[in-house]
């Protein structure tokens, strides 16, 4: 990573580098976001199916 480093600075593609570092690391972000929505939709989803069983449970006693 040093050499490639090197290399882009003295061609003098520092902005390039930049960017790239840039959009790297925001498309991480958006990966990790992603994964975390997904996860919480999934907590979300069991929490409803929890509910439903509940009422189940309760409108039977009736």
């Amino acid at each position: 990573m040093d050499e490639l480093t090197r290399t882009v600075i003295e061609r003098g593609d520092l902005a390039h580098l930049a960017l790239f570092l840039w959009a790297s690391g925001a498309s991480g972000l958006l990966v990790w976001t992603l994964r975390e929505l997904a996860a919480a939709n999934r907590r979300f989803n069991h929490f409803v199916h929890e509910i439903a069983n509940l009422n189940r449970l309760f409108k039977k006693g009736d």
